[in-house]
C-alpha cells in the first residue's frame, strides 16, 4: 500500500528556513503530480505548492511565491518543500499530497508535520 511520509517540521523564528520532505512508497512515485497543503488553527486546509510528474512544471500559492520552492527527487521516491523567509502565518500542519492520474484530484494524504514559527 502507497504511503506518504512527511518530515522535517519543527520550531523556527521568523525569517528562519526548514526544508520539508515527503517520502512515498512504492514504484511509480515518478508517475505522479504532487502537492503541499496546510492547515492551521481554526482554519480550513489551503493549497501550498505542486509539482508535475517530472519537475518541469511548479505552482505556488500567492502567499508563499518567492520564498518556498517545491521540488522532487525521483529517484529517491520523495518530494521537498524549502521554506525560506518563514512568517508567523506560515504556521500550520503541512501535508503533502499525490494528485490522482485519472480524476487530477489529491486521493492520498500524507499524516502531517508541524511547522511553527515564532516571532
Amino acid at each position: 500500500q502507497v504511503q506518504l511520509v512527511e518530515s522535517g517540521g519543527g520550531l523556527v523564528q521568523a525569517g528562519g528556513s526548514l526544508r520539508l520532505s515527503c517520502a512515498a512508497s512504492g514504484r511509480t512515485f515518478s508517475n505522479y503530480g504532487m502537492g503541499w497543503f496546510r492547515q492551521a488553527p481554526g482554519k480550513e486546509r489551503e493549497f501550498v505548492a505542486a509539482i508535475n510528474w517530472s519537475g518541469g512544471s511548479t505552482d505556488y500559492a500567492d502567499s508563499v511565491k518567492g520564498r518556498f520552492t517545491i521540488s522532487r527527487d525521483n529517484a529517491k521516491n520523495t518530494v521537498y518543500l524549502q521554506m525560506n523567509s518563514l512568517k508567523p502565518e506560515d504556521t500550520a500542519v503541512y501535508y503533502c499530497a499525490r494528485k490522482s492520474l485519472f480524476t487530477r484530484q489529491y486521493d492520498l494524504w500524507g499524516q502531517g508535520t508541524q511547522v511553527t514559527v515564532s516571532s
